[in-house]
């Protein structure tokens, strides 16, 4: 029986054969003709197994592999940990670089991308994390810094929508540290950035904004440490902003004069170099102001009081200006991008107190960075016209819906929607725009892209006032919103002087405060002269025609022009011929009650400077009032005399008629008087003189007894004339009243009779009758129906006076008789 081999383990050293170098004989010269290939090694253990001793050969082989099997598991355990641990290492590596990335200011030091890669893809999954946000400012950094960097005219249309990609408001202040640094390392390519910043500043005012005021701060701090590159380098873009419509020429004209008050070399040569680049737009815009800036440079250029280098410049820019700057134009060919009725002008002092916001170039962690992101996603879409390809395919895919629906609504066209719904709609939008916005610029901007049809621009007016109306306190927000929505269009300017006058009128409906912040809003309008001053044509002060709410509007209003324009620019200004035309209604001169109203409303309210007209006006009112009235007795008195003149002739011509009609009509004339009120005392002593005298009376051959005559007039006053004179005279009584001019006309006529004709004066009653029916004539008579019942009663007294006046009127004829002979 043959034994089986057992294989015995050997250990690496008894295993491996050492092979004999075979040693080159040392007397050939020549190489071996052919070389034995040496045998390669065993491929080592991956794992040592410890040696088993154990007689059984089967037996120790088991052992053997059983612990090779045991020592492999720890090996792979070993693997596995490190593995885990190598796991572990980036999360940990990823916190420090975090810590790292928070406590710096601006990035911290350089960062291989790998690591960069690694962080963001560990920050990515909390994206409002303070990690990720970081990340992301500092990528927004680098991005805005190099699209800035590589902008010029060529390519000035591309990146203008790269830059708006980026969140421009997050990164307003980045922006404009970016802009300025590019401008400073590179001068001639400030046009380029000028036009860059009026863009963006069409669509995001606050950025525009941001960039001019670090500049002019840029400026003051250069001219107070007499650093006359950085003011070189402020002051041309400064310039450039001015030529784009971003800044107001008033700055330009206020850093001209600063640099030109006391001269230097250095003030000089920085002025003539501002001059070179806003001088064309000055001339066009300012031509007065730019004339005083050249009278200034010539006065300095007289003075000699600077070096000939910079003599020599001021004469090269007095060349310039003779050569219409045809080297330096307003704006460069390639960069009028933006249009004149779209840019956004910002008025900034040189001395006001300005807000460098210098905490927008640092990382600050938002609480809202989502929704900030989000808004800005909207505002990105709706200035890029991002989503417009998406709608043009679905208006292409429902363009066949559109077609089978055009029957159904041109069957509907005439129906119209009552609810208002759409109105509300509108209202609502417009409420939400101007309280959604930052400020009165980005307001107008958003408001100006509000859908509104034809004949609904008033809708927005009265929205801002109602949205000025609902604030605690006025607020200058709106009133600047109202002044930049007239001076944009006359479309506008008309809707708020149509708002003024509605809300004139129905000012008692709203309560103390929204009137106060209403009246402050129109205030505001009238004092900038954003409305004309002709909307006062609506107002009517006086007692009558306003009510306690419209007094306390007017009151509010004008307090608010005068606190802005000053009460002696408020005085000239109404006493403008155009104003005071349209202002009437507020200085009324009709009637003194109604002047006097307004002098002492006026004068309540601080306003009395503008009363003066009317308080002279009111002191020469008797003096007018008796002109007038003289000037009207005048015409009437002319009138008489050219009507008494006819009746004149009339009774020249009636000289034959009988005794009996013109004792008729004297008594109808007699009995009218006596109807009368009484006549003034100038009148009665008027007609005292003219009636014939005295003498002539006592010639009489029997006068009557005085105290019977005066006791038979005063019996016969209380009567009615008697029946026989009513018999004659009663058409006359009933239709004819007589009034102050045909009383005047009979007095004449009475006057003037006795020279025409003789029976007249005698149809008169004697003086002293005469003299008492005048004293008795101021007491009212009593009513005609009593005295004729009285008259029917004593028929037979008045036969008597009839027969007594008969007598007298024989003797009264045969006096005139005699005394004309």
């Amino acid at each position: 029986m043959a034994t089986a081999t057992t294989m015995v383990p050997t250990s690496p050293s008894d295993g491996i054969q050492k092979r004999k170098r075979s040693r080159s004989p040392e007397d050939s010269e020549q190489p071996p003709s052919s070389r034995r290939r040496s045998l390669s090694p065993p491929p080592a253990r991956l794992v040592d197994v410890p040696k088993v001793s154990d007689v059984d050969p089967a037996r120790r082989a088991e052992r053997e592999r059983q612990l090779a099997v045991r020592i492999a598991e720890k090996e792979l355990e070993k693997l596995q940990k490190e593995k885990e641990k190598e796991k572990k290492e980036p999360e940990f590596d990823a916190q420090a670089e975090f810590a790292k990335l928070t406590s710096t200011r601006s990035g911290g030091v350089y960062m291989p991308p790998a690591r960069l890669r690694a962080l963001q893809e560990a920050a990515s999954k909390d994206k409002a994390s303070a990690e990720y946000q970081r990340l992301s400012w500092d990528a927004l950094r680098k991005s805005i810094t190099g699209i800035v960097n590589r902008v010029n005219v060529a390519n000035i249309k591309h990146v203008v929508p790269e830059l708006f990609q980026e969140n421009l408001i997050r990164g307003r202040g980045l922006f404009a540290r970016s802009v300025m640094k590019a401008q400073a390392a590179s001068l001639p390519f400030t046009p380029v950035f000028a036009a860059l910043v009026a863009i963006i500043n069409t669509k995001l005012p606050q950025v525009g904004e941001l960039v001019l005021t670090r500049l002019i701060s840029q400026f003051r701090r250069a001219f107070k440490r007499n650093d006359k590159i950085v003011c070189h380098s402020t002051t041309t873009f400064i310039g450039h902003l001015v030529n784009q419509g971003v800044a107001h020429e008033i700055i330009a004209l206020q850093i001209l004069v600063l640099l030109l008050e006391r001269p230097t070399d250095d003030s000089i040569e920085i002025a003539v170099g501002f001059m070179r680049e806003v001088g064309a737009f000055l001339g066009e815009n300012s031509p007065k102001a730019n004339a005083t800036v050249y009278e200034r440079f010539r006065a300095v250029l007289n003075e000699g009081s600077i070096s000939h280098r910079v003599q020599y410049m001021i004469e090269v820019l007095m060349q310039v200006r003779k050569d219409k700057y045809k080297d330096n134009p307003i704006v460069p060919e390639g960069l009028d991008l933006v249009e004149e009725d779209e840019q956004i002008t910002h008025q900034i002092q040189l001395e006001e107190e300005l807000q460098v916001q210098e905490g927008l170039n640092i990382f600050k962690f938002d609480a809202n960075y989502l929704e900030n992101e989000e808004r800005y996603k909207q505002i990105k879409a709706e200035i890029l016209g991002e989503g417009s390809s998406d709608e043009d395919e679905s208006s292409s895919e429902e363009e066949d819906e559109e077609e089978e629906d055009e029957e159904a609504v041109a069957e509907k066209e005439g129906i119209e929607d009552r609810t208002q719904t759409n109105l509300i709609n509108l209202r609502r939008v417009i409420y939400l725009t101007i309280m959604n916005a930052l400020n009165y610029e980005e307001a107008v901007h958003k408001l100006l892209k509000v859908q509104i049809k034809e004949g609904q621009e008033i809708e927005l007016c009265k929205m801002i006032i109602e949205c000025c109306s609902q604030e605690r306190s006025y607020s200058t927000f709106f009133g600047l919103i109202g002044e930049r929505f007239c001076r944009l269009n006359r479309v506008w300017f008309d809707c708020f002087e149509q708002a003024f006058r509605d809300y004139y009128e129905t000012i008692h409906r709203y309560e103390t405060n929204r009137l106060r912040n209403i009246a402050r809003f129109f205030g505001h309008l009238v004092a900038t002269d954003a409305v004309s001053w002709n909307v006062l044509d609506c107002i009517k002060l006086t007692e009558d025609d306003t009510t306690s709410s419209s007094r306390i509007f007017i009151k509010i209003m004008f307090n608010e022009v005068t606190e802005s324009m000053g009460l002696k620019n408020v005085a000239e200004r109404f006493k403008d011929p155009e104003v005071r035309a349209s202002c009437r209604g507020m200085f009324p001169m009709d009637n003194p009650k109604d002047t006097r109203f307004a002098i002492n409303y006026f004068t309540s309210i601080n306003l009395g400077a503008i009363t003066e007209e009317m308080r002279e006006h009111l002191k020469n009112a008797p003096r007018i009032i008796m002109e007038q009235r003289r000037a009207m007795l005048e015409a009437e008195s002319s009138s008489s005399d050219s009507s008494d003149s006819d009746d004149d002739s009339d009774d020249s011509g009636s000289d034959t008629d009988s005794s009996s009609g013109s004792d008729a009509s004297d008594d109808s004339r007699r009995s009218r008087r006596r109807r009368r009120s009484p006549s003034p005392r100038r009148r009665r002593d008027r007609s005292d003189s003219r009636t014939p005298p005295r003498h002539d009376r006592r010639e009489s051959p029997s006068p009557p007894p005085r105290y019977r005559e005066k006791s038979r007039d005063r019996y016969t006053s209380r009567r009615d004339s008697p029946p026989p004179r009513r018999r004659d005279s009663p058409p006359r009584r009933r239709d004819y009243t007589p009034d102050r001019r045909d009383r005047d006309r009979d007095y004449d006529r009475e006057r003037d009779r006795p020279h025409a004709r003789s029976p007249p004066p005698s149809l008169s009653p004697p003086p002293r009758s005469r003299r008492d029916r005048r004293s008795r004539s101021r007491s009212y008579s009593p009513p005609r129906r009593g005295k004729e019942d009285r008259a029917r009663q004593n028929g037979s007294r008045e036969r008597d006076y009839d027969r007594s006046r008969d007598d007298r009127r024989r003797r009264s004829v045969s006096r005139d008789r005699y005394g004309r002979r």
